[in-house]
């Protein structure tokens, strides 16, 4: 979901200040299934608020500089209507531990142990995380989500403690060389 419709979206459930979006958006619920950055999130509400989608009520603080309040306009509501309705893009499942562990050979066993171990305890703290969530009072919907990122942070976390073996146990075996039809290379 692009910064842009995650803002409206967000802003759906409630005026809120562009800190607490990026709270939302890097600690709370939302975090886990989005990386909008604070660098992205403040010139999309600029943005919004210039095309008439949220509004933006300066609020005075004590010994503090005004904080912004973001509200869904009518014509917010609309674009965000509008957005929902088409079709999301394919999930995108980039994963920096898959591409290290892709390079598993070039490591010690130790390091591979350590990777998949530090994994391990990433996952059963997101399920933790996730599980706190769902003591709030939420809609079907939000709790459809968490769930369904419980269950897919479970899976992960089974698959690594079941499969752990296959590069820890014993040492993988080099690929055989291949042959460049063409050229009679090996690749």
């Amino acid at each position: 979901m692009d910064v842009r419709t995650l803002c409206l979206g967000i802003l759906s459930l409630g005026d809120a200040t562009g800190y607490e979006i990026k709270k939302l958006v890097a600690e709370g619920s939302f975090s886990f299934f989005s990386e909008a950055s604070y660098g992205s999130i403040y010139p999309a509400l600029t943005k919004l608020t210039e095309e008439g989608l949220v509004t933006c009520q300066q609020m005075a603080q004590d010994k503090r500089p005004d904080k912004k309040v973001y509200r869904l306009t009518e014509k917010g509501e609309e674009e965000l209507t509008a957005a929902l309705a088409r079709d999301p893009g394919p999930d995108k499942n980039r994963s920096e531990f898959l591409a290290a562990l892709l390079f598993a050979e070039a490591v010690s066993p130790e390091r591979v142990q350590d990777l998949i171990d530090d994994r391990i305890g990433h996952h059963s703290e997101r399920i933790s995380a996730l599980q706190q969530l769902l003591e709030d009072d939420m809609s079907a919907a939000a709790r459809f989500v968490i769930e369904f990122g419980i269950a897919v942070q479970k899976a992960a976390l089974e698959f690594l403690k079941k499969n752990r073996h296959l590069l820890t146990e014993n040492e993988p075996a080099a690929p055989e060389p291949r042959q460049n039809e063409e050229h009679g290379v090996a690749l």
